[in-house]
């Protein structure tokens, strides 16, 4: 039985693979980066050994592939020895997210891998590795087109007059928020990244607004202007990630805008990366 797991800002995808059965279940994101130890323990003894065990006994899994968000050299080998202590018998690999989208999306051709989900990042892809890549800087520094990101823009452009007050009392009438809980939730309370990633669907609500059409061409030309740019931009740019998935339009008309040629849209890469590890 192999195991493949996406795992982003928010929640993890597990694939179980065993023979012709394939299931999913799911658990919160796993950051080696950012959670400590025990945290993870806790997530995978707690959260994903019970769902493991209604399908099989954990003794049966021989291969794990874990691509995460900050699945770096030192955090990576964090995670596998995690993994390895639940998972005695099985061989073990982490990669980061990154990886995983680009072998999801570009299997094993040349292309521009894009994930917009929570957080953002994109990468150029050989159809083996990744060969560069513009760093993201997370979501106070960067992470344009992201969940993050729009939640972030939309709330200082509600809060500043930059779009119409109609939209603002809507969006903290809906949200039943006041401008002190939004504070609170930013600045004091941990993991704001969520928090403003929660707005997305919202946005979506409002998204044939003139003013919000605007405000979303501006947050996805600045991804492309700021992390794809530097590229060799004649690739195709595929994207995963739920903010891809749910705004591929608004997305296309801002690369179009700046002659870009887009490709595949995924909302979860964990179907093409099994593809991609059938195929080794």
């Amino acid at each position: 039985m192999i195991l493949i797991a996406d795992s982003g800002a928010t929640k993890t995808d597990w694939l179980i693979e065993d023979m012709n059965l394939s299931t999913i279940v799911k658990t919160e994101g796993i950051n080696p980066f950012h959670q400590n130890e025990d945290y993870i323990r806790e997530t995978i003894n707690n959260s994903l050994l019970p769902q493991l065990e209604t399908i099989s006994e954990k003794s049966c899994v021989t291969e794990i592939y874990f691509y995460g968000a900050g699945c770096l050299p030192q955090p990576a080998e964090k995670i596998i020895n995690i993994l390895q202590a639940f998972f005695t018998e099985a061989k073990i690999h982490a990669y980061t997210d990154l990886l995983g989208a680009a072998r999801a999306l570009c299997g094993r051709n040349p292309g521009i891998a894009c994930i917009l989900g929570t957080g953002s990042n994109s990468c150029m892809y050989d159809g083996e590795k990744i060969v560069d890549n513009v760093s993201p800087l997370g979501y106070i520094l960067g992470d344009e087109g992201s969940g993050a990101y729009l939640g972030k823009r939309f709330i200082g452009d509600c809060m500043k007059g930059q779009l119409p007050a109609s939209i603002k009392e809507d969006f903290l009438d809906n949200s039943n928020l006041t401008i002190k809980d939004i504070l609170e939730k930013v600045y004091r309370q941990p993991q704001a990244n969520r928090f403003l990633a929660s707005i997305t669907p919202y946005i979506y609500k409002v998204k044939e607004e003139a003013s919000v059409k605007t405000f979303l061409h501006e947050c996805f030309t600045d991804f492309f202007k700021r992390n794809i740019m530097g590229y060799d931009t004649t690739l195709e740019i595929s994207f995963t990630g739920s903010v891809a998935w749910y705004f591929q339009e608004e997305i296309k008309e801002a690369a179009e805008q700046l002659n870009l040629k887009t490709g595949k849209f995924i909302k979860e890469p964990i179907w093409g990366l099994k593809e991609y590890h059938k195929n080794l």
